[in-house]
Parts: structure tokens; C-alpha cells; sequence
């Protein structure tokens, strides 16, 4: 948000060439959340599809994808092009959807016509979207879905994502509802940092979900999101070191607008070498 296609080129394609930084990702919301509420914002999916056929090496995804936006089945088909075009690279992130708590996050959904149901019905429509996606991806013949959110009749995905089984699902949120579909479902986990304790707190929860169900815990790789302090940083620094510590072995790194030039090279060499055995 707040920057335009060709800024978010450069630093992407700068990114693909040093190999200290392993992804790039995008969020998915339809209009501003932070800066001028009428500014300019990109689709995700859209934009990671254009971005994905201009790198080479870099894995991609949206930091999450909102699954109260695109009907499951259409966003499996979505997902299978990304993976495609960017020749088995995608990191399929998807949450249940913006927090009913944020203003400016609640009003994409009027605007764009979209109905914002309460959390519980959405988190098990959460639930539901991820096994038909993931049935979409995998299963060889068509099938029939008769959920209580999601109803599909003669579903079949052709062609399939170029990975196989299928993309690494990377679920992201911290509710207690939501770790349940991540020990379900997840390959990877990731929730914004800014708070450690809680951090470490939430993923004692997930090993408690996937021992209920009896799942590994160790299958789920702990991601996290850290901002970049571009003016201090030795706090971000701080931050990587604190979530290593904590097992979070997934580190996404944020930057806000405006862009500095060679800000990916500045990442690699002040952020992530330091902090690299």
C-alpha cells in the first residue's frame, strides 16, 4: 500500500538475486490499512502473479491471503496458476480474514460488496475452505462438497500446482480458534511479532492442539513477521535474535514505504548475515 507497482518491482527483483533472502511476500487487502486511507493499494494475488513470472529464484506468497475474500475452490484454481507461473515456487499463506477490531480493514468489505460474517462462522468456513483447496489440488477425479459453508458440485482442479502433494499452506493468526485449524492443516505457522511472550506463548498452545489431534508439532515450521526499523537497526536485529531464540525459524522481514534504494541489499547485509551462523 502506498507505493506503486514499479517500487514494488524494484525491490523484488533486487531481492531475487541475493540468495541470503529465501522469500517475498505480499498481504492481501483491497484498500489501505495504514497511511492515507484513499491511497493507492494493489490486489494481491494479481500482483504476486505479475511479480512471480519476473523473478527467478525467490519462493512468493501473500502474508495472508483473507479467505473472506474469494470462494475456495476459485482461489485454489488462483493459487494453482501462481505456482505454475512461477515454476513451483509459491508459499500458499492464507488466514481467516482482516480483524473485525480494525476500522480500516472492516470497511474493504462494504466497499467492495463483500459480506464480513462474525468470527466463529468464519473460522469454520476456514476449516472448510482449506480441505476442499487442498482436495482440489491433490484428488484426480471430480467430488462433490456439501459443507455447512462450503457447497460444491462436480469440483475438479486441472491442472495441478506444480508442487507435489501440493504448496506448503502457511496459515497466519494467533486466536485460539485459528491454531486449531493450523495444527489441522498448516505446514508453516506465522503470527506478527512485536510481543515475544506472546509469541511463545501462542506456539505452546499450537503443540497442545497438534498433540490433541496427534500431530507432530515439529511438522509446523514457526514463522513471524518483524518490522524493519530502518532508522535503528540494531532493534530489529534485536527482534530476529529474540525469535531464533524462540524456535522461530521463519523470519519475515517488513518494510515500510518509501522504499530506500538498495534497501534489499541493506536487509541482507545489516539484518539477516548478522544474524546468520
Amino acid at each position: 500500500m502506498q507505493v506503486d507497482y514499479h517500487d514494488i518491482l524494484r525491490v523484488w527483483r533486487e531481492a531475487d538475486t541475493i540468495p541470503e533472502i529465501e522469500h517475498a511476500w505480499l498481504f492481501d487487502h483491497l484498500m489501505p490499512i495504514g497511511g492515507d486511507p484513499d491511497g493507492p493499494i494493489l490486489e494481491g494475488w494479481t500482483l504476486l502473479s505479475a511479480l512471480a513470472g519476473q523473478t527467478e529464484r525467490l519462493r512468493l506468497g501473500l502474508l495472508v491471503t483473507s479467505n473472506r475474500f474469494r470462494p475456495p475452490a476459485l482461489l485454489a484454481k488462483i493459487a494453482t496458476t501462481v505456482d505454475i507461473i512461477s515454476g513451483g515456487r509459491l508459499d500458499f499463506g492464507i488466514g481467516v480474514g482482516s480483524r473485525p477490531s480494525h476500522p480500516l480493514a472492516r470497511r474493504e468489505y462494504a466497499a467492495h460488496g463483500l459480506p464480513f460474517h462474525d468470527s466463529a462462522d468464519a473460522t469454520a468456513g476456514f476449516d472448510e475452505a482449506l480441505t476442499v483447496i487442498r482436495r482440489l489440488w491433490t484428488e484426480s477425479e471430480p467430488f462433490d462438497f456439501a459443507g455447512e459453508h462450503v457447497q460444491l458440485t462436480g469440483a475438479f482442479g486441472n491442472p495441478k500446482p506444480v508442487q507435489r502433494p501440493h504448496p506448503p499452506i502457511v496459515i497466519g493468526g494467533r486466536a485460539k480458534a485459528t491454531l486449531r485449524v493450523v495444527a489441522e492443516h498448516a505446514d508453516v505457522w506465522n503470527i506478527p511479532g512485536g510481543d515475544i511472550a506472546d509469541a511463545i506463548s501462542r506456539s505452546a498452545l499450537l503443540n497442545s492442539y497438534c498433540a490433541e489431534i496427534g500431530r507432530d508439532p515439529a511438522t509446523i515450521t514457526r514463522s513471524i513477521f518483524l518490522p524493519v526499523a530502518y532508522d535503528h537497526p540494531d532493534t530489529t536485529r534485536h527482534a530476529i535474535t529474540e525469535a531464533l531464540e524462540a524456535e522461530f525459524t521463519h523470519i519475515v522481514l517488513g518494510l515500510s514505504d518509501p522504499y530506500p534504494d538498495h534497501v534489499a541489499r541493506w536487509v541482507a547485509d545489516e539484518l539477516i548475515i548478522p544474524n546468520t551462523p
